[in-house]
C-alpha cells in the first residue's frame, strides 16, 4: 500500500496505517494544511473552497472526512459533488473562490484516492506552494476555529455553466457539429464522464450516443487509464455501430482518448495534435508540450511558421510556459488539452468540442485525419521501484552512457537522437521510473526503451 506527497497533493490507497495510505487522519492533516497556505497566501480567516470529487467508492468517505476539516478550519466549501476536474478548475474561479480541492486519483486503480489542490485561478499549486503545504503538514501546527467560527456548506452544481462556456468558444461550431449528424460511441469508465460526456454531446447536437459504462458508481469495468489494452469494447463498439468517431476518458475526464471510425486508437499522443491542428489554422500561434509527448506538435507547429516550447512533465509546468509564451494551444501527450480560450487546464470536454467541429468542418474522418499527420510511434514502459533504488545513480549511468548525445536534464533525462528520443524519470504519482521513447517505427522505440531499463535494473 501507498502514500505519495507531492507538491502537487496527496495520493494513496486507502485502507491501512496512518502515513502509509490514504486514511481518514492523513485526510484531516494534509487538508487542514492545504486550509492553513490559503489563509496565510489570501490573508483571510474565512476562506471559500470549492470541492469536487470523481466517482470513486471512496469518494464519498474522502469528502466527508475532507469538507468536515475545511469548515472546522473556518472555511466555507462550495461543494459541487460529483465533478469533471475541469469543471472544478472553472467553478474556482466562477465562484471567486480561494481555491479548490479534486477529490480524484485520475487514472489510478479504485483502490487509490487523492486530493488534487488549486490556486484562486482553478489552476494547480507551483513547486513553492505545494512544498509549503507539505511542511505546514509535516508540523501540524493547525488551529482549528470556533464554534462561532466554523465554514458553511453550500450545494451547487457548475457543469451547465462549464458546457455552455463550451458551446461559446469561437472555434466550437454547434450547428456544423448538428448537421453532421454524427453517431458518436463513449466510455466513461463508469465515473463523472457518464454524466457530464452526454450532456455535452446532447448540447451539441450530437443525438445518437452509443454509451459505454456511463452509470457513475465508481466500480470501473476494466483499468481506468484510457489506453488501447484498456479500450477494446469502445474499439469494438466504434466499428460494429458503425459510429463515427469513438471518445474515452479517465475517472476525473481530464485526458481524452479518441477512435477512428474502423475501431483502431487515433492515438493519446495525437488528440492534442489533431486538435492544435485545428486550433492552430484558425488562430496561429506558439504551442506548448512536456518533454515526454510526441515530436509530432512541433512538426505541426513549424511547418505553420509558428513556435513550439517543451516543459518538465506537469500540468502546472506545461501552463506556466504556455502563459510566458502566449501559447493558444497545449497539453501533454496523454490526452490532455489545455486551450486557454476556455481555461488553464486540461480538458476533455473542451477536446470533444473542438475535434467534433474539426471533423464537421472539414468533412474528414477520423482516420483520414490522422494520415495527415507526421508518423511517430511511441513506447511508453516503466520500472518499478525498489526503496534502496539510488535514483541519482541511476540517472548518471544513463548520462555516461550516452553523453555523445543531446541531454536535457530538467525532468529525469531526455536523450534527443536525431531520429529519435527517449525520457526517463522518476514519477509524481507512482513508486516507479517511467521510460517513455519515440521512433520512425515501434521496434525502434522498444528498443531504446528496453537499453534504458536494462541500465536502470543494473547493480
Amino acid at each position: 500500500m501507498t502514500l505519495i506527497k507531492s507538491i502537487s497533493g496527496i495520493r494513496g490507497t486507502i485502507g491501512g496505517l496512518t502515513g502509509e495510505n490514504l486514511t481518514p487522519l492523513d485526510i484531516v492533516k494534509f487538508s487542514a494544511a492545504y486550509a492553513t497556505f490559503i489563509k496565510e497566501s489570501t490573508k483571510t480567516d474565512k476562506p471559500k473552497i470549492v470541492v469536487g470529487r470523481d466517482a470513486r467508492i471512496s469518494g464519498e468517505m474522502v469528502h466527508r472526512v475532507l469538507t468536515g476539516t475545511l469548515m472546522g478550519m473556518g472555511c466555507d466549501v462550495i461543494d459541487l459533488g460529483l465533478s469533471t476536474t475541469p469543471t472544478t478548475e472553472i467553478a474556482v474561479k466562477k465562484e471567486s473562490a480561494s481555491g479548490g480541492i479534486v477529490i480524484t486519483a485520475s487514472h489510478n486503480p479504485k483502490n487509490w484516492n487523492a486530493l488534487k489542490l488549486l490556486n484562486s485561478a482553478g489552476e494547480f499549486l507551483n513547486a513553492e506552494e505545494g512544498q509549503r503545504i507539505l511542511t505546514i503538514a509535516e508540523d501540524e501546527s493547525f488551529i482549528f476555529s470556533q464554534v462561532d467560527d466554523l465554514g458553511k456548506i453550500t450545494q451547487k452544481q457548475h457543469l451547465q455553466e462549464h458546457i455552455q462556456s463550451i458551446l461559446n468558444l469561437d472555434l466550437v461550431d454547434k450547428k456544423a457539429i448538428k448537421a453532421a449528424n454524427f453517431r458518436v460511441a463513449i466510455d466513461c469508465i463508469n465515473s463523472v464522464g457518464g454524466i457530464a460526456i452526454p450532456e455535452l454531446l446532447y448540447a451539441l447536437g450530437v443525438k445518437e450516443i452509443l454509451k459505454l459504462h456511463c452509470t457513475p458508481h465508481g466500480n470501473f469495468a476494466h483499468n481506468p487509464e484510457p489506453l488501447p489494452q484498456n479500450l477494446t469494447e469502445l474499439a469494438n463498439l466504434t466499428s460494429s455501430s458503425k459510429a463515427d468517431v469513438g471518445f474515452a476518458v479517465d475517472p476525473d475526464v481530464d485526458r481524452l482518448a479518441i477512435y477512428c471510425e474502423n475501431g483502431e486508437p487515433f492515438g493519446e499522443e495525437y488528440t492534442l495534435v489533431s486538435i492544435a491542428d485545428y486550433v492552430l489554422q484558425h488562430t496561429p500561434g506558439n504551442t506548448v508540450s512536456n518533454l515526454s509527448s510526441t515530436r509530432a506538435l512541433r512538426d505541426i507547429t513549424l511547418n505553420r511558421g509558428c513556435e513550439y516550447y517543451s516543459t518538465a512533465v506537469g500540468e502546472v509546468n506545461v501552463v506556466t510556459k504556455m502563459k510566458e509564451v502566449d501559447a493558444v494551444i497545449g497539453g501533454e501527450g496523454n490526452g490532455g488539452v489545455i486551450y486557454p480560450a476556455s481555461h488553464y487546464g486540461r480538458d476533455a470536454l473542451v477536446g470533444i468540442a473542438l475535434f467534433l467541429t474539426y471533423m464537421a468542418k472539414s468533412g474528414k474522418k477520423p482516420t483520414e485525419l490522422k494520415s495527415s499527420y507526421p508518423v511517430y510511434f511511441m513506447a511508453k514502459q516503466k520500472v518499478e521501484l525498489s526503496p534502496d533504488t539510488d535514483i541519482e545513480t541511476v540517472f548518471e549511468r544513463v548520462k555516461s552512457k550516452f553523453n555523445n548525445q543531446k541531454i536535457n536534464n530538467i525532468d529525469g533525462i531526455k536523450i534527443d537522437f536525431p531520429d529519435k528520443w527517449v525520457h526517463l524519470r522518476k514519477s509524481n504519482t507512482e513508486p516507479i521510473i517511467r521510460i517513455y521513447s519515440e521512433a520512425h517505427s515501434q521496434e525502434e522505440a522498444e528498443n531504446i526503451g528496453r537499453q534504458i531499463i536494462d541500465l536502470v535494473r543494473e547493480k
